[in-house]
């Protein structure tokens, strides 16, 4: 192999390290897509009682330390009835999707 090769494979190497470590461990965001939907949405849309919130309002670090400190303090049942591993694709959705994410959403 020529240095060209050994670069490129450093380069691809350094990429994927990058990637994986903005991803949450053991979150599926299209998982976490489904359960936003379905589970906080109804109070969270606009009008909601919980007020709107969509993935933009906060950014990836924002959401991080929510999921991370707060999601017992959550009004409401819903963080009570899921499973830790729903939260963490409901984490993993809010962050790849939100305000500074390479791909905002708003859960439309």
């Amino acid at each position: 192999m020529n240095w060209k090769a050994f670069l490129m494979i450093g380069l691809i190497l350094t990429a994927f390290t990058a990637t994986s470590a903005l991803a949450i461990e053991g979150g599926n965001a299209r998982k976490g897509k489904h359960l936003f939907k379905k589970s906080c949405k109804s109070c969270h849309d606009s009008g909601g009682e919980g007020g709107e919130l969509t993935p933009m309002s906060k950014t990836m670090s924002q959401w991080d330390r929510y999921f991370k400190k707060k999601t017992d303090d959550h009004p409401g049942e819903v963080f009570k009835t899921i499973s830790d591993k729903d939260k963490k694709d409901i984490n993993q959705f809010l962050h790849d999707s939100a305000a500074d994410s390479p791909a905002p959403a708003t859960c439309g």
